[in-house]
């Protein structure tokens, strides 16, 4: 598979984060950077998480400058989405067996198989984006290790019976996510919203959204020009900008 054109790639045997490891490098770099480690100890997901990675998952970071307004530089969630959906389906050649889960999850048979964690920073008054993703390709945590409620998680070997090594997947990854920024770049959130919502898990459906202070339960209805969350509930529409997203039990 071809790598694309302008990106840097580096593989390491381990690091503590690739996330924090985008920060550490990311004045040194000419351009964009995919950085990987084979081996992650202290991953984390969103909310200051903690983000299990066994050795043969694909723990990731994508690290590039950034110029545009902050809530444009958040939307790059839903381009780190889709770019994961399509990786999935270029390594598996299957299509329904993958969802996304608003904000930033990709579902597989309906179990977590992948997510995603922005963060913005600046170095030298640069500001930079990191683009940390983790995937299930091996091995999955336990449903002891995740908040109640909470998708059970999977891994593409596990449901699938694919083995899928690292370098392989970020390569599809990598390649897809050029294609989809330079679309987002080129003509905004527009198609990258339209794509999201013809891959979205549980969209007409009950689900119910929770922050810290707030639970909201409503009908998925959308996600709107600005990425929120729109549901429908007995008390009107209400546009959601940040949450935890639960379905209801089947």
């Amino acid at each position: 598979m071809n790598w694309p054109a302008g990106y840097g790639r580096r593989i390491l045997p381990e690091l503590d984060s690739t996330n924090a490891e985008a920060v550490r490098i990311a004045a040194t770099l000419a351009g964009p950077e995919w950085i990987c480690a084979l081996r992650q100890t202290a991953g984390k997901g969103r909310r200051g998480r903690a983000w299990s990675d066994p050795q043969g998952n694909l723990a990731a970071t994508l690290v590039l400058r950034v110029d545009d307004a902050p809530d444009v530089t958040a939307l790059r969630s839903f381009v780190a989405a889709l770019a994961l959906f399509d990786a999935f389906v270029v390594l598996t050649g299957r299509v329904a067996p993958f969802s996304l889960k608003w904000p930033n999850d990709v579902l597989l048979n309906g179990g977590k198989v992948a997510g995603i964690l922005l963060e913005s920073f600046e170095v030298g008054g640069v500001r930079h984006l990191a683009i940390g993703t983790g995937v299930n390709l091996r091995n999955a945590p336990e449903a002891a290790q995740v908040e109640a409620h909470a998708l059970r998680p999977v891994s593409l070997q596990g449901e699938t019976g694919l083995d899928v090594a690292p370098e392989i997947f970020l390569d599809a990854l990598a390649t897809s996510y050029a294609e989809l920024e330079k679309q987002f770049v080129t003509h905004g959130f527009a198609p990258i919203r339209r794509a999201w919502l013809d891959r979205a898990a549980r969209l007409g459906e009950t689900i119910t959204a929770r922050t810290g202070t707030t639970e909201t339960t409503g009908v998925f209805e959308t996600v709107d020009q600005a990425g929120n969350l729109v549901l429908t509930t007995s008390q009107g529409r209400v546009a959601i900008p940040a949450a935890d997203v639960f379905f209801k039990e089947s």
